[in-house]
């Protein structure tokens, strides 16, 4: 049970439905209801697919590149650090393109389900098995589902002030996640050489 709340931990502070309320908001402002409830879980499900097609085939496809996972653990932690860094110092994703109506894109991914998400889900799978981390991943997107179609209550509840102090809390435990999985990553090189 301790490896599913980490793994759940780990995968909904690197997704950071809270942190994207503001983006969401601004992307779904004078929908109708119905629209927005449509492209949340529009939304969720491309995450999922994405989420889980790397959670089952992440490993296969990292064979077929020829990469090594420990190298991978190390360049995935570099990218999480980067990440925990900018929404540290309150960086925010910048959404250039709308492909008419459906959220899917950006939302789903890059915004939900991106570099770190994938990074995250491939490492966790090793380290805790698939099991607990289907069992995580599912978690996960329930609870950033719920947020997303609440979205506006608990952006009026939470204003922007504090949506943006969850966020960089956010981004301080994404860091340490990222250092734990550079550090992991360099041992496990490092450890049959010795």
């Amino acid at each position: 049970m301790d490896g599913v709340i980490e793994a759940f931990i780990a995968l909904f502070v690197i997704m950071d439905p809270i942190g994207s309320l503001p983006i969401f908001i601004g992307l779904t402002k004078g929908m109708p209801l119905k629209e927005v409830k449509n492209s949340v879980d529009k939304s969720v499900f491309v995450a999922a697919v994405l989420l889980f097609a790397f959670l089952f085939l992440g490993q296969q496809i990292f064979d077929f590149f020829g990469i090594n996972l420990d190298s991978f653990q190390i360049a995935g932690g570099i990218v999480l650090l980067i990440l925990g860094i900018f929404y540290i110092f309150g960086y925010m994703y910048k959404i250039s393109e709308l492909h008419g109506k459906d959220l899917s894109v950006p939302v789903g991914t890059p915004l939900l389900t991106g570099p770190g998400v994938i990074t995250t889900t491939v490492i966790l799978v090793k380290e805790n098995g698939t099991l607990v981390t289907v069992i995580a991943a599912f978690l996960t997107l329930l609870v950033t589902w719920l947020i997303l179609i609440n979205a506006f209550k608990i952006y009026k509840v939470l204003g922007d002030h504090w949506t943006n102090v969850i966020s960089r809390v956010m981004g301080i435990i994404l860091a340490a996640i990222a250092v734990e999985f550079i550090t992991k990553g360099i041992s496990s090189i490092i450890a049959p050489m010795v």
